[in-house]
């Protein structure tokens, strides 16, 4: 496995987008468990994305715009819907030592839904594992899989490091209401921001 596929990987996980946005938004709003499960669910979202990939239906996406519409549509209304929810969800910035806490399969599914459903990811790993597997290699699934996993590795290790990041400083946060008002409208304009980026955004 190469330092470029490696170093690629970082810089694609690290950059900030609906991921991120919702593992730094669970953890400054429920706390640490919080933030560790909702990068384990961003993650577990790869997977649907890598076997697309890898089972062509990337390409069927590519070739139909009312499929990939679908799609597109259907990311956009979950991402707004989650900017309401949070521009209203007062009671989740809650101090530390009160029970605030979502159950794991919630925080898991949404953490799903929203990179579930948005098509770039299938598409963008269309275009990225292959340029780091050559074309006809005989163990070239085997190879395209070890990627993928990696992947997901690095995905997990950076999203929990923003998860804890934003654990560490909540207590402080938290105990400035201005500060967590103006967050918590932050966190759903960025929900908005992404959305409408996917909707305006080219296949």
């Amino acid at each position: 496995m190469s330092i470029a596929f490696l170093l690629a990987t970082l810089v694609v996980v690290a950059t900030p987008g609906t991921g991120v946005v919702y593992t730094l938004s669970a953890a400054l709003s429920r706390g640490r468990r919080t933030g560790v499960v909702a990068a384990f669910g961003c993650t577990l979202a790869v997977i649907p994305h890598l076997v697309a990939a890898g089972t062509g239906l990337a390409a069927l996406l590519h070739a139909s715009p009312t499929a990939f519409e679908v799609l597109r549509y259907a990311g956009v209304g979950y991402l707004l819907y989650l900017a309401r929810v949070t521009a209203r969800d007062r009671a989740g910035f809650t101090p530390a030592d009160s029970p605030a806490e979502r159950p794991a399969y919630r925080v898991i599914g949404s953490a799903v839904l929203v990179n579930l459903l948005n098509p770039k990811p299938t598409l963008f790993f269309v275009a990225f594992l292959p340029q780091f597997v050559p074309a006809g290699a005989p163990d070239g699934t085997a190879r395209m899989l070890l990627h993928g996993v990696v992947f997901m590795l690095v995905t997990f290790v950076v999203f929990a490091a923003y998860g804890l990041s934003a654990a560490a400083v909540r207590d402080r946060v938290l105990a400035r209401p201005r500060l967590t008002d103006w967050l918590r409208r932050v966190f759903a304009g960025s929900f908005v921001v992404l959305g409408v980026s996917l909707l305006f955004a080219e296949r």
